[in-house]
């Protein structure tokens, strides 16, 4: 039997790993079995003038943040927000995100941060399908439409609360509660929303962090990417209240200004996506900083060639990580070999069944990291969830001799622009309401700095003048709300798609004509001739 958790507007959330399994990571150390909050506090009374977070405003010692997080805690109960709601976190990265989250966990509520650049439509289909009863907010922020959140009761800015007094709350959340939702596109249409625990975070994910470092010495780590993606997880749970180091913070991703950051605040570890990490190696003058230990990339694959020019310019270990959501990560600190500490991973066949080494299969992962569930999709459950706790990651996978895995391929129609996961299908979705247009593709084709960008491929209805790429996504931003790194940013028009053997769209093809000399412009003109699969014949050339 596995635990279910409903929340106090109705959202139930199951854990879907056995409970022997969680209770026998606890056993072996592998899960502290406490609480987020509760392991903030020890870290503060054991250290309280440590820099916990350095901001653009400047530091702030554990004991100052303890401050903020007690302040807010009681502006949250004012509200009459406490255990058993989810509370959304829309906020940049500041220390009054930090105390934010710290905050809801602190009154045994669920956090669920999501990009403060975030459109509307994404936020408020998030705030609606986990019933948030609460919402934290940047004080200047523009407030969202939120009339029709039947469930949303305050709306907060924690910047207002921070210098209140207040006494420090009474632990209320339990190890096995959930803690954050995670929240990610993927390959699905709306965000997908996945539930992690105390433990999950404090233990599996905290090690993962933790294996990045050589010592016990505090890590000082330099977050570039949005502490509120699954990435950026590793900053407020994992650094502050698991680890007790230095957390540092930009609000927004500027290469000149976390050079700046790399040589005044000595990080030990900086985390970033690739594109990120790109570019402040084309700033940084050759040379290993101060105190520096490794690079460390996620959220998208890095390219060989970049990965050695970025070692070369900060004469400094890069640690690719594979990671996702959905709950698996593993990184080449240790030679590329999956960490039980942090989660099993096995390579399977269709029925789950696990393959012998140098055999590709499905990558499947459990241990202490592993999630809780999907929240509010039984059916993302039922499709990436196993009766026996395993995550079926879809991806396709190696493990080699030595037991170093290998990802041979991602699973879904994605596009990582940037380290921001855009969903083709979403973007197809509402393009297709277009007058103009008869048929609508959308594939991601390479860039080489930013990994991919989103083009759509586009039929027009006959007699209809073909829309240009300022009309689309004129279109995409006024009538659907999309955010900005949603929309293409490329259009190919096509007299027909071009369909396989299954009858499906064939996106190879499609991605070979996006990606010809002739496709190097804004617009894109082909007729029957360029390829055999656009002739008319419904039929892939495969040429």
């Amino acid at each position: 039997m596995s635990a279910v958790w409903t929340s106090r507007a109705g959202v139930v959330i199951p854990d879907l790993v056995p409970e022997q399994l969680r209770r026998a990571w606890v056993t072996r150390g592998l899960c502290p079995g406490k609480d987020i909050h509760r392991s903030f506090t020890e870290h503060v009374d054991a250290h309280p003038d440590r820099q916990a977070v350095i901001d653009d405003a400047g530091p702030v010692t554990y004991a100052e943040l303890d401050r903020a997080v007690s302040a807010t805690a009681a502006g949250l109960r004012a509200a009459g927000l406490g255990p058993r709601d989810v509370i959304g976190i829309r906020m940049v990265n500041s220390r009054h995100a930090v105390a934010a989250e710290l905050a809801v966990a602190a009154v045994g509520a669920v956090s669920m941060p999501f990009p403060a650049g975030r459109g509307s439509r994404d936020a408020l289909s998030l705030l609606h399908r986990a019933r948030a009863t609460g919402l934290l907010i940047d004080q200047q922020a523009d407030d969202l439409p939120t009339r029709t959140l039947p469930h949303l009761q305050a709306t907060i800015a924690p910047e207002q609360l921070a210098t209140r007094a207040a006494a420090r709350p009474a632990p209320v959340a339990a190890p096995g509660d959930p803690a954050r939702i995670l929240v990610s596109s993927g390959s699905e249409t709306e965000p997908k929303m996945v539930a992690y625990s105390h433990d999950a975070f404090l233990g599996g994910r905290a090690t993962y962090v933790r294996a990045l470092h050589e010592d016990d010495t505090p890590m000082r780590n330099l977050v570039l990417v949005p502490l509120s993606s699954s990435f950026g997880s590793c900053g407020i749970p994992v650094t502050v209240a698991a680890l007790g180091g230095t957390l540092i913070v930009q609000r927004r991703f500027d290469p000149d200004a976390a050079l700046r950051a790399i040589d005044e605040h000595e990080p030990t570890h900086v985390f970033g996506v690739p594109t990120m990490l790109s570019r402040l190696a084309e700033r940084h003058r050759t040379g290993r900083p101060r105190g520096l230990r490794a690079l460390v990339s996620s959220g998208a694959p890095m390219p060989p060639a970049v990965e050695q020019r970025i070692r070369a310019r900060f004469r400094t270990p890069v640690i690719r990580v594979y990671g996702s959501t959905d709950g698996v990560n593993c990184h080449n600190a240790i030679d590329g070999r999956p960490d039980p500490a942090v989660a099993t991973i096995t390579v399977t066949d269709e029925a789950g069944r696990p393959l012998p080494p140098g055999t590709s299969g499905e990558i499947r992962a459990r241990g202490p990291m592993t999630p809780m569930s999907y929240v509010a999709d039984p059916e993302l459950n039922t499709r990436y969830r196993t009766a026996d706790g395993w995550v079926r990651t879809g991806d396709q996978g190696v493990i080699d001799e030595s037991g170093v895995l290998h990802v041979t391929g991602r699973s879904g129609q994605i596009v990582l622009r940037g380290g921001r996961t855009i969903s083709p299908a979403e973007v197809e979705t509402y393009l297709s309401g277009h007058p103009a247009l008869a048929e609508v593709t959308c594939i991601g084709i390479p860039d080489h700095d930013l990994g991919e960008r989103l083009c759509a491929c586009i039929v027009p209805h006959p007699g209809h003048p073909s829309p240009g790429l300022a009309e689309l996504t004129e279109y995409l931003r006024t009538r659907h709300d999309l955010e900005p790194v949603k929309l293409p940013e490329r259009v190919i028009v096509l007299p027909t798609l071009p369909l396989g053997p299954t009858g499906k769209v064939c996106r190879t093809t499609l991605t070979r004509l996006a990606t010809t000399p002739a496709a190097s412009g804004k617009m894109f003109r082909t007729g029957s001739g360029v390829c055999g699969c656009l002739a008319g014949t419904g039929r892939c050339c495969g040429s």
